[in-house]
């Protein structure tokens, strides 16, 4: 242990062990990673793709500001959690507190995975 002009520090030696498992990465990753590589290779105007990459990025970084400035307000915050507790509060006593509405909701649920997937 080394003293300094009245703090103690103590020195350590960190050992990072890692070891290759072999495993592969997720097959979701995988076709994310195949089908941007794809419209990549196929499109002929890879200026704008390139555009709109950095506009996604753009839009994440400035929402994410505003984020961090609604929160840093003094009122807001607290409006918008009391919003949100009295929404749960609503959808558990429309939705999951009766039976018949658990059954309306899993028909709802349904209903929307059919369309959203075209069956």
């Amino acid at each position: 242990m080394e003293t300094t002009a009245g703090c103690s520090r103590t020195r350590k030696s960190p050992f990072i062990v890692s070891m290759a498992t072999g495993e592969k990465s997720d097959p979701s990753s995988e076709s994310i990673l195949k089908s941007i590589a794809a419209s990549w290779n196929s499109s002929e105007d890879r200026i704008a793709l390139a555009g709109l990459g950095f506009a996604a990025i753009a839009a994440i970084w400035a929402s994410s500001n505003l984020i961090t400035v609604i929160d840093n307000l003094p009122f807001i915050p607290t409006a918008l959690e009391l919003v949100g507790i009295l929404f749960s509060w609503w959808f558990i006593y429309r939705y999951l507190l009766f039976k018949p509405d658990r059954q309306e909701l899993i028909r709802i649920i349904k209903g929307s995975i059919s369309e959203v997937l075209g069956k």
